[in-house]
């Protein structure tokens, strides 16, 4: 590697390390003291996948590259939650998306943007499987705020948000346990 894609490659680093420290926007608005950071959200669903892509002979790679990357516009953009998500935010989570991949060689650049326009799309098993279980990841982060009363405010927009995203038999399933779970 040269110099240059040294810095590149450090300077991506830096960027998606952000996430490690931007709460997410749902949990700070219903009044959760510490929140996770969408970092945080993210190594869960990466699980959810890895474990889920085994489960369903996915493509376990490919639903990992998804996890990793759906989130990844919010190291400039911040986190929007699903209400404040307009056109104009779209174009900025574009842009940004495309300015935090352009630091990366030209092959794993088009390899991570086919990857994340397959997720935006959500039309193929894998992409739909990720958008699911992203999903189930927060209705169970939810449950878990519940548990330890991290939040006088009702957590039920959450919920249910997850179960109308999740359809697949395994998660719908998955998450009528989490549910049910005291």
């Amino acid at each position: 590697m040269t110099n240059s894609s040294l810095y590149n490659l450090v300077k991506f680093l830096e960027i998606t390390g952000r996430l490690k420290r931007t709460p997410r926007a749902g949990w700070v608005e219903v009044g959760i003291r510490q929140p996770e950071s969408v970092a945080g959200h993210i190594f869960r669903t990466s699980i959810l996948c890895m474990v889920y892509a085994d489960m369903e002979g996915l493509d376990q790679l490919k639903l990992l590259r998804m996890a990793l990357i759906h989130d990844l516009p919010e190291a400039i953009t911040g986190d929007l939650t699903p209400s404040k998500k307009t056109k104009e935010s779209k174009e900025k989570e574009d842009a940004a998306i495309n300015q935090i991949l352009e630091l990366l060689p030209k092959k794993q650049r088009k390899k991570y943007m086919t990857d994340w326009n397959e997720y935006q799309e959500g039309k193929t098993e894998e992409a739909k499987a990720v958008r699911q279980l992203e999903k189930l990841e927060m209705a169970l982060q939810a449950k878990e705020y519940e548990k330890t009363k991290s939040t006088s405010q009702s957590l039920k927009r959450f919920i249910k948000s997850a179960e109308k995203a999740i359809t697949l038999p395994e998660p719908k399933r998955l998450l009528s346990y989490i549910l049910e779970e005291k």
